[in-house]
């Protein structure tokens, strides 16, 4: 990595944690505001929290072209003001019309910025950087959001609304604060990603869906984020209370012990993630949430003492902090090098698009469920984990040995002398 890389890269990373910030500094925050600080009721402040993803299922599909057509760059900038306006705009709103519009503009820009960062990742990294680049990126990540939450959790009063309107300020300010430093990052010429697939850069949804590895991995991802992500807000801690007799205090130290486990074991298993294939990495990670899931179905049964489901349901949320280290190094990567040279942002856009939606479809399955149908609840994504590893073991097949373990790519210059061979495209 040249010394402009590097600094670009730094830049970068403080983008993506000061946006992780902005999220846990008051989307946690957002249902008391909009219910009972503005007195709007709870239907409202469910919708709001609704616009949030349908405002990032409307603009997604759009931002990977705008990426690929007008640069990573631009388009953050963009985000990041839009997301200031929405994030000023909802500490000012009074009425339910006023703060849903506020709700889905500051949405909207915060579902654009990941895309943008990644690909501007992308751009400043090779495949044998890549892994290292995005574990920073998801370390930094989570980083943010439990400083953000914590900060923010310290200044809003309920009784005062005034304590609301400062911490959107704050948010907007930081977001402006952001557009000037990510204005300063000066990104090389996007170096040809090995073993991607030769097109051009038009951002067309036809040739993205035409690459049967990125379909497959989508697919995968969707299954991923639903069975994991989408239930930690909903199903998962609705089990917990109902059937395993969970205090909300047990809740928070689960959550604690999942962003510990992160922090802990992120660059720990890096250097084991860096030379395994991929799909492996990613099949071994739905065995170990089976088994996460396995630990929350003994934390539901009843049969042992309360501090027993207590260790359990904190060591399921544990196993699957676990599980997200090990993927932050495999899947972020892994899209950047199916993406044909110049189409990392429509690439970018699309799994983050996948993502939403399994966002949004999780919770409405998984809450009514963990609250009621126990055993069902276990059962569904305990299944739906072990074909986590069905799809990454099938995915493997379809992924060329470079893109399948990058670190070959650089035993092959250490061993022919050279640059390593073009792989034959996997979309064919």
């Amino acid at each position: 990595m040249t010394r402009a890389m590097g600094a670009a890269m730094r830049r970068i990373h403080v983008g993506n944690a000061l946006s992780a910030f902005g999220l846990g500094f008051t989307v946690p925050y957002l249902y008391v505001y909009v219910a009972q600080v503005r007195d709007l009721g709870a239907v409202t402040a469910g919708l709001v929290l609704a616009v949030f993803a349908v405002a990032a299922l409307v603009v997604l599909p759009f931002a990977g072209r705008a990426i690929v057509r007008r640069g990573a760059l631009p388009v953050l900038l963009a985000a990041l003001v839009t997301a200031a306006v929405g994030a000023l705009s909802l500490g000012l709103a009074g009425s339910a019309s006023t703060v849903l519009v506020s709700a889905a503009v500051l949405g909207a820009g915060q579902a654009v910025m990941q895309p943008a960062l990644a690909t501007m990742i992308v751009d400043c990294s090779s495949s044998e950087t890549r892994s290292r680049a995005f574990a920073m990126q998801f370390f930094l990540q989570n980083l943010g959001l439990g400083i953000g939450g914590l900060i923010g959790g310290h200044l809003v009063d309920t009784s005062r609304a005034g304590s609301f309107t400062l911490l959107f300020s704050i948010e907007a300010a930081m977001f402006l604060v952001l557009v000037a430093v990510m204005a300063t990052v000066r990104l090389p010429r996007a170096p040809k990603i090995e073993g991607a697939p030769a097109g051009s850069a038009k951002g067309s949804w036809k040739q993205l869906l035409g690459n049967r590895a990125m379909v497959q991995l989508c697919v995968l991802g969707f299954v991923l984020f639903f069975a994991c992500y989408g239930q930690f807000e909903s199903g998962l801690s609705a089990y917990g209370t109902e059937a395993a007799g969970i205090s909300t205090s047990t809740l928070g130290t689960a959550l604690a012990a999942n962003t510990a486990m992160i922090v802990v074991a992120q660059f720990a298993v890096l250097r084991f993630v860096e030379r395994r294939k991929r799909s492996r990495v990613i099949a071994a990670v739905g065995l170990i949430w089976a088994v996460a899931w396995a630990v929350a179905g003994y934390a539901g049964l009843g049969h042992g003492s309360e501090a027993m489901a207590t260790a359990a349901f904190v060591s399921t949320y544990a196993l699957f902090g676990l599980g997200e280290a090990l993927l932050s190094p495999t899947v972020a990567p892994l899209v950047a090098d199916l993406a044909p040279e110049g189409m990392a942002g429509q690439y970018n856009s699309a799994f983050a698009l996948v993502k939403q939606l399994a966002l949004a479809v999780g919770p409405a399955v998984g809450g009514p469920m963990g609250a009621s149908l126990h055993g069902p609840y276990i059962v569904t994504f305990l299944l739906c984990s072990l074909g986590m590893t069905v799809l990454a073991v099938g995915l493997g097949r379809r992924l060329t040995p470079v893109q399948n373990q990058p670190s070959l790519a650089q035993s092959r210059v250490v061993a022919q002398g050279g640059a390593p061979a073009e792989p034959a495209p996997s979309h064919a």
